[in-house]
């Protein structure tokens, strides 16, 4: 069986490695004659897990101490209304900075919570010769007060990243959904940090949130405890039954990046798969691409047929060529190809000669 490339924005391709050892373990982890679905989490064998899995994260990222590492419920949109329940309280204010699709849902979720009184916005996309580009004002000559700023790095729908930390008076809050551990941070810029899993951490179902001491201090409104930050941190994200089977392959994915050299080793890998792709888009009129270079995401990187009556046949001859979902997402269309970390360099090789192949075919 020749090889298969799963290029889906989310759920994403996990690594090979971590999906065979789960298959191995899938009946008897750690000897116990069970799978891990079937132990108990609050049992010394899950319990060593998820402090295992902790470490390794605080060691991928280089969090502080004064930061909590909560594994979390919801997904990413369940953190929409957390972070709003938890911070602003009755009269708190937020300012949302809009860059595309997730950090716009963001703010229409704050807005429907908090009211619109509370909640600000800010549209940061311009166009530059036609092309999508990010500017961000000087926010320390707003007169505000706000609790937060609430932004999205890396916005998988639009194939836009910002590479910038935000320079920003108020706390920071980022939605690192499909860029968490794709590159190096400064987690100590930031208030709190969420991420979905179904990227770059593991399966859906699980969400990690990683929250500085002095955020938890702020008043909240109203909310359940399973999504009250506190509670999290007072029960070690064991509230109530977390989601197991996807914290453990979360285990196993950090694990993995450890072993091949951390998210400076993973970084540079991404870089070079970036690269290749857009300079296949940029080199051929066959295929282009409207975002800005600084702003091209590495992670998600959309492109359009010059002949978009072509789409269905490149996905069509893409997928028996084992390139799978590369079709754009709904609102803009397209093609899409997310290069997660999981992505090995040699399925961006095979989309390349395949993109190439295909407009050496087509082209008029």
């Amino acid at each position: 069986m020749s090889a298969i490339y799963n290029f889906c924005a989310g759920p994403a391709m996990l690594p090979q490695a971590v999906m065979k050892k789960a298959q191995q373990e899938l009946l008897d982890w750690n000897g116990l004659g069970v799978s891990v679905m079937e132990v108990s989490h609050r049992g010394k064998e899950f319990i060593a897990l998820a402090e295992q899995s902790e470490a390794d994260l605080r060691e991928l990222m280089n969090i502080p101490d004064n930061y909590h590492v909560l594994f979390m419920h919801g997904g990413g949109r369940g953190q929409f209304s957390a972070i709003v329940n938890n911070f602003l309280g009755d009269n708190g204010r937020a300012l949302y900075l809009l860059s595309g699709q997730w950090s716009s849902s963001a703010f229409t979720e704050a807005q429907k919570l908090a009211g619109e009184a509370q909640i600000d916005s800010l549209n940061i996309v311009e166009k530059h010769n036609g092309l999508n580009a990010v500017v961000i004002p000087d926010l320390h000559k707003f007169d505000a007060d706000y609790r937060y700023v609430h932004y999205c790095p890396n916005e998988t729908v639009d194939g836009i990243e910002i590479f910038d930390e935000l320079d920003s008076p108020w706390p920071v809050i980022a939605d690192l959904s499909s860029t968490i551990m794709s590159r190096e941070i400064d987690v100590s810029r930031y208030g709190l940090i969420y991420a979905g899993a179904q990227k770059n951490i593991g399966p859906s179902g699980l969400s990690i949130v990683i929250v500085r001491d002095d955020m938890l201090k702020l008043p909240t409104l109203t909310q359940s405890s399973i999504m009250d930050y506190r509670v999290a941190v007072e029960f070690d994200s064991m509230f109530n039954t977390p989601p197991t089977f996807a914290w453990y392959l979360a285990a196993e994915v950090f694990a993995w990046l450890k072993s091949i050299g951390g998210v400076a080793s993973i970084a540079e890998i991404n870089k070079q798969k970036a690269q290749m792709l857009y300079a296949c888009i940029d080199a051929n009129p066959f295929y282009k691409n409207g975002v800005v270079a600084a702003n091209r995401s590495k992670m998600n990187v959309t492109f359009q047929l010059s002949d978009e009556s072509l789409d269905g046949e490149f996905l069509k001859q893409a997928q028996a060529a084992g390139l799978l979902a590369l079709k754009g997402h709904r609102i803009v269309g397209g093609m899409r190809a997310s290069l997660y970390n999981a992505m090995p360099l040699e399925g961006v090789v095979a989309l390349v000669s395949f993109m190439n192949d295909f407009a050496a075919k087509h082209s008029k």
